[in-house]
């Protein structure tokens, strides 16, 4: 059986994870302290980890990933961090989920995320940025949910699916950190999964809102745990 994992301190701003380049260190540090100080009534409290993980890849496909999809960003070394999560989760017969974002020609006029991003409607179903990322690449024995909103759980069948598994925690990872990661964070913990967003393997356009979403969801629905953290976790588990 897997032991939960231990709370570590977060690490300071200059170890952690980048994301879109543009900020100054010194704006990110006056984020950082102004939410580690409006949060100073108390720690936050680890929520642990259960015995049977699944691996949750939000969002990491071609149109997101790829540099030469309009809606790229600067995410390979979270795809390699994720690479290397991955291949631990599957040596353990951990179940693996990609989230891949699909709309319909009709969802455009319809669905009111493509109306207030319309940059999306690039993923319509069957294009090439719809496809999870070619580094990644998913098995045939892998989940892949195709969804129309953020979150994970969404109008979609992840959490049935996650419960006929027998699983009772998630390791997150994908991209971004602010908007789907986040939402699926939420949407576990409130599906009654333990989540568990892996710092390296996830990836924002701000750097900013990468560390305030990071500190938040800490406090407020899961845990926020390093890639060494995760692999021994996952190695607890026969193979």
């Amino acid at each position: 059986m897997a032991k939960p994992i231990a709370e570590k301190p977060l690490p300071s701003a200059s170890k952690r994870s980048s994301a879109a380049p543009g900020s100054s260190s010194r704006q990110v540090e006056s984020l950082i302290t102004a939410m580690r100080e409006h949060y100073a009534c108390r720690e936050p409290r680890e929520l642990g980890l259960g015995k049977r993980p699944a691996l949750l890849v939000v969002d990491f496909i071609e149109g997101f990933t790829n540099a030469q999809s309009p809606l790229g960003g600067p995410w390979d070394e979270q795809i390699d961090f994720t690479a290397t999560l991955l291949a631990c989760a599957r040596t353990r017969n951990i179940p693996v989920v990609f989230t891949t974002v699909e709309y319909e020609a009709s969802d455009l006029t319809t669905n009111l995320l493509a109306q207030k991003t319309p940059g999306i409607g690039i993923l319509l179903k069957g294009s090439k940025w719809t496809a999870i990322d070619h580094r990644l690449g998913a098995a045939p024995q892998d989940l892949i949910i195709s969804k129309k909103f953020g979150s994970a759980f969404f109008g979609t069948t992840l959490a049935s699916q996650l419960q006929v598994l027998g699983v009772d925690s998630v390791l997150i990872s994908g991209c971004v950190t602010s908007g789907c990661v986040r939402a699926s964070a939420v949407d576990a913990v409130q599906s009654g999964f333990r989540p568990a967003v892996v710092r390296e393997t996830v990836g924002d356009r701000s750097l900013p809102a990468q560390e305030a979403n990071l500190i938040d969801i800490e406090q407020r629905y899961g845990d926020v745990i390093s890639l060494n953290q995760a692999v021994d976790y996952l190695q607890g588990f026969p193979s």
